[in-house]
């Protein structure tokens, strides 16, 4: 190569070896700028005792916040969302994650799940009266699909919708629901004689709680909770008039997984900049433990796999900005990217040693919350079934 070519490449950048950054435009840039800023100063200074203490104080004003970043609902346009891009989303979704998943998660359910499910199958009126505070984040939102004994079969949900008059009454559990405990409103999925329907439900109706689950190991700063509903009386308006049947909240999981794919590699960009720093300055045999050729092979081997995970968000949210992204698509990403970041937050552990398991750190915490994330919206072996019946043509599921 001439010389003159040699001068004129751009120098290596260890934070983004492959460049990813000259995909991104300066409104992306800002975007994830924004967030990035936003969690630096009020996630990262006390994320280490809100996991330590199992709680997330101040969730109202969080969200509050968050509201005025515009993150709520972010990709979603109009009554007061800031319609964004796919990938900005996605951009936002990994800073959040880099700082904790507990907060993601937040944000993802209020967004992609409660929201999502207002916004596209939601009357007119429901849309009004809940979308702006949600965007705001003056009122949080649930979404209620799992129960204590259907997770990955929804179809098979015991809770209950039965007509009375003009009205309709919920009965039944819904579990693991992030958000529950806090929310105004939550987007409730119930067997009905037409089928599978979504209702607003006011968390405040009469029959309505909604217990906080504690002793997590995992996602302890962020609020999960079990629903309730106890002969809940809504009126005929209540139900989500533009979807029957399990198509509706699967269209809402798919569009809050989108967002994991790029929240687990958050969580992992945090684990492997951690080891990396580490690497750097521990020493032992009489030099950093980063000068080892077996700790640089973990190293590049990390660095690999998390900027091929943010290459295939990045892929999969143009997809989605051109309308052309597919569930399955969807089910690859998180699929591939939560398992690798998993691998990438033990890999880091190990090269901290003891040091690893400390909150001083962000290894274990990260660690820890993904093993929530590989679970949710679709385990590992939900997602291998729909790749498997996509590529086969043949349905394992049954």
């Amino acid at each position: 190569m001439p010389a003159s070519s040699k001068s004129s490449l751009p120098p290596f950048d260890p934070a983004d070896p492959l460049g990813i950054d000259d995909l991104l435009d300066p409104e992306d840039l800002a975007v994830r700028d924004t967030v990035r800023a936003w969690a630096a100063d009020r996630v990262l200074p006390h994320i280490g005792r809100w996991y330590e203490d199992g709680e997330l104080p101040g969730i109202r004003e969080l969200a509050r916040e968050l509201g005025a970043l515009g993150a709520l609902g972010m990709s979603l346009s109009g009554y007061g969302c800031a319609g964004a891009s796919a990938v900005q989303y996605g951009l936002a979704c990994l800073e959040l994650e880099a700082a904790d998943s507990g907060i993601r998660s937040l944000v993802s359910v209020q967004g992609s799940l409660a929201m999502y499910a207002i916004h596209r199958f939601g009357s007119e009126e429901q849309k009004q009266r809940w979308l702006p505070p949600m965007a705001a984040g003056e009122a949080i939102g649930c979404f209620g699909l799992t129960e204590p004994d259907h997770g990955s079969d929804p179809a098979s949900m015991r809770t209950r919708a039965k007509r009375d008059g003009t009205d309709w009454v919920l009965d039944g559990r819904k579990m693991w629901i992030t958000n529950g405990s806090v929310a105004q409103v939550a987007v409730v999925w119930a067997q009905t004689e037409d089928g599978i329907r979504g209702f607003v439900v006011p968390t405040d109706s009469p029959g309505f709680s909604a217990p906080e689950i504690k002793h997590k190991w995992s996602l302890r700063a962020s609020v999960t909770s079990e629903l309730v509903l106890d002969g809940v009386r809504l009126p005929a308006d209540a139900v989500l008039p533009e979807v029957t049947g399990l198509r509706g909240p699967l269209g809402c999981l798919s569009h809050a997984r989108y967002g994991i794919v790029w929240g687990a590699m958050g969580a992992a960009r945090s684990c492997f900049e951690a080891a990396v720093g580490y690497a750097k300055g521990r020493e032992q045999f009489g030099r950093p433990i980063g000068g080892f050729q077996l700790t640089q092979a973990k190293l590049a081997d990390m660095a690999v796999e998390l900027h091929k995970g943010i290459l295939l968000a990045h892929h999969l949210g143009r997809r989605m900005d051109a309308g052309r992204l597919r569930p399955e698509q969807v089910s690859f990403g998180k699929l591939n990217n939560v398992r690798e970041a998993i691998e990438i937050c033990r890999t880091a552990r190990t090269i901290l040693g003891a040091n690893g398991i400390s909150l001083e750190y962000p290894v274990m915490r990260h660690a820890t919350n993904l093993e929530s994330v590989l679970t949710y919206e679709g385990t590992v072996e939900m997602h291998q079934l729909v790749l498997g019946k996509a590529l086969t043509g043949l349905d394992a599921f049954r």
